[in-house]
């Protein structure tokens, strides 16, 4: 059922609040859990190890493409982040279980639980660790992987905080009017009229499908509440 599904399963069954989760391909080093564990004492709802080293940076295509998830996330949230998707973590179960419904059940576990607890305000800690050489192949699809994360990148977006893509959908309609505009003005193209005209329009309807999509949000947590 996936590695978010087996995790879950893992978290329910259980029997203490606190949980540590770690990968056991031996790239993350458990020597850094006690350290967690102190920051997690301080009051952070979530403690993430932060990867680093020669290990971790790996590819320069595979740096890059984690740089944009990261990068689009941290857009999302309006937070910084270091980690976005380490597999090295200490939460509480009864706080996590709370989003089990948001959290993905396959690679992106992580990344989407992340994501939860920053856009509902909870306090995100990062410790800085040593990534170590994996003992066996990784079973990550580079590509198809990443498509899934940013698929429930923008799934979180629209959930937690609709406005904001449906805002920035709406800007760059706003945009490519003011193109349209000036390539009619500047090289007498009638076309570029009709594109700005239309750009302006289609900016207003997304802009008010946002606005609408903020309404259903609020009627389903408050059904959610119930």
């Amino acid at each position: 059922m996936g590695y978010g599904f087996s995790l879950k399963r893992g978290i329910l069954a259980a029997k203490n609040e606190t949980i540590v989760m770690t990968d056991a391909d031996a790239t993350y080093p458990f020597s850094s859990v006690p350290e967690m564990l102190e920051k997690k004492k301080e009051g952070f709802d979530l403690v993430v190890g932060a990867r680093t080293g020669k290990y971790y940076r790996q590819s320069l295509f595979k740096s890059i493409l984690r740089r944009l998830l990261k990068r689009l996330v941290e857009i999302v949230s309006e937070k910084k982040i270091k980690d976005i998707n380490s597999g090295l973590r200490v939460f509480d179960k009864s706080l996590v279980t709370q989003y089990f419904p948001r959290i993905c059940n396959t690679f992106s576990f992580t990344t989407s639980q992340t994501l939860a607890y920053l856009m509902n305000n909870h306090f995100v800690c990062y410790v800085d660790i040593d990534y170590n050489k994996r003992i066996n192949k990784s079973k990550i699809k580079l590509i198809r992987d990443s498509i899934k994360s940013l698929k429930y990148i923008l799934e979180s977006c629209i959930y937690y905080n609709p406005l904001k893509i449906f805002t920035m959908l709406s800007i760059m309609c706003i945009i490519l009017s003011i193109i349209g505009f000036l390539c009619s003005h500047f090289l007498h193209i009638n076309a570029g009229y009709i594109l700005g005209i239309g750009g302006l329009l289609v900016s207003l309807v997304v802009f008010s499908l946002g606005l609408l999509a903020v309404l259903l949000k609020q009627i389903m947590d408050k059904k959610y509440e119930k």
